[in-house]
Formats: C-alpha cells, sequence, structure tokens
C-alpha cells in the first residue's frame, strides 16, 4: 500500500470514527422522544379499542402501523448504537429481494402520488446472504427515498437483483435530476449535502452498513439524465452450496 493510499484509509477511518460518534449520540437523542410516541400508541390503541365510532378499524391498522414503525426503530435504535461502535451485527441467512420489497411496500404510496413508476425486475432464485435485517432495510430506504426525491415531477424507479460472479447484486436506477461529478464524488462523505437542512449522514451512513455485511455500493450519475446505485453482496460459500 502506497503512502497516498495509507493516508487515504486513515482518512476515512478517522471519517468514520467521527460519523460513529456523532451517530451514537444521535441514537441516544432519538430513544427519548420515540419511547414517548410508542407509549402514547399502545394507549392510543386501547382507547380505540373501547371505542365504538365509526372508523375504528381503518383507525386502528394505522395506529398499528405507528406501534410496529416504532418497535422496529427502537430496535434498528439498539442495532446501530452497537454498530457505531465498531461492533459485529448479528447476521442470519436472508433474501435480499425480501429486504428490498418491503422498503417499496413502504415508499408506494408516495411514487404513486408523485406519478413514479416502480419496475421490478427482482431474480427469483437469487441466493441467500448473511444479513441483518433492519439495518439493511436502513441502508436500502436511504437510497429509494433519495431516488424517488430526484423524481419530483415523475419517473421511473427500476429495481433489479441478480447474481454476479461474486455473489448477489441490486440495481437501483432512476431517471431523475441526476448529479454532477463533484456531487458523485463526494456524496458518501459524512455531512456532506446537497439539501436544505440535510445532515449528511444519510449515504454515508447506508454504505458504512452496505460495508458491514462485506458488500460495496458504487454510482454512476448524469445531470438531467439520472442516477444508478449497484450495490453487491457476497454469498458464502456455504449458502451458496
Amino acid at each position: 500500500m502506497s503512502a497516498v493510499d495509507i493516508e487515504i484509509h486513515d482518512k476515512l477511518l478517522q471519517q468514520y470514527h467521527e460519523l460513529a460518534e456523532v451517530a451514537g449520540s444521535l441514537a441516544h437523542e432519538i430513544k427519548n422522544p420515540l419511547s414517548v410516541i410508542h407509549m402514547n400508541a399502545d394507549l392510543l390503541s386501547e382507547e380505540l379499542s373501547e371505542s365504538h365510532w365509526p372508523g375504528k378499524q381503518r383507525a386502528e391498522a394505522k395506529v398499528e402501523m405507528i406501534r410496529q414503525q416504532c418497535q422496529r426503530m427502537e430496535n434498528l435504535l439498539r442495532d446501530f448504537l452497537r454498530f457505531s461502535r465498531l461492533r459485529d451485527l448479528e447476521m442470519t441467512p436472508g433474501n435480499l429481494n425480501e429486504q428490498i420489497e418491503r422498503v417499496l411496500q413502504l415508499y408506494q404510496a408516495q411514487a404513486d402520488k408523485f406519478g413514479i413508476d416502480i419496475i421490478r425486475y427482482l431474480d427469483a432464485n437469487l441466493p441467500s446472504i448473511m444479513l441483518h435485517p433492519d439495518s439493511i432495510q436502513a441502508a436500502l430506504i436511504n437510497l429509494v427515498k433519495n431516488a424517488l426525491e430526484a423524481m419530483d415531477e415523475g419517473g421511473q424507479l427500476l429495481v433489479r437483483t441478480y447474481t454476479t460472479p461474486r455473489g448477489v447484486a441490486l440495481d437501483l436506477i432512476d431517471d431523475g435530476c441526476g448529479m454532477d461529478d463533484a456531487t458523485a464524488m463526494h456524496m458518501f462523505e459524512p455531512f456532506y449535502s446537497t439539501k436544505n437542512g440535510g445532515s449528511g449522514l444519510g449515504l454515508p451512513t447506508a454504505r458504512k452498513i452496505i460495508e458491514a455485511h462485506g458488500g460495496r455500493i458504487s454510482v454512476q450519475s448524469d445531470v438531467g439524465c439520472g442516477t444508478k446505485f449497484v450495490i453487491e453482496f457476497p454469498v458464502p460459500a456455504r449458502l451458496a452450496s
């Protein structure tokens, strides 16, 4: 490894440590209000169960969704705190198609509202990989959210999974506004953001999660044409066999 490579490696490691420290502090700050939301959702559910309101069933379904998402976020925060301290994630065999499908379902209503077609080409024979579901979904949520926000006048999001010589891959291709080379070069750096009020932590966190799974992420983009993210994960030999 050359001196330049060592310097780059040390810089990235320092940035990761800074991100881990900020993310850990932020996660602690989020836990308290999230617990309050969860508790009040439970109380609201109890009150609805005793109600005879005509819209009771729809309201109960919405409250249940809030409770489920609160629980998922509480689990994610717990695991992310562990992850931010550079500990190993507890991974189990899982299917990448299932993870991306769950994320797409979360954003289907938003896509419909803004006239965005989500086109799926998911390989039904995709082999399993070792993954941590909540963390993988958090990374995918960041990417899908960015893709949809890049198509504020409608468009198409193509989602494709397939096998590679190394393992499995996921393409996320939008035909939105795209980005210039400078933005693409820095987009995975902590605190770099082109959005008003953006924290600049979403994409760096997504990359860190993907790399913690032994994977890698790359991006291609052209201004006015769209953006393509490619995520690749290895398939352990014992799962491939």
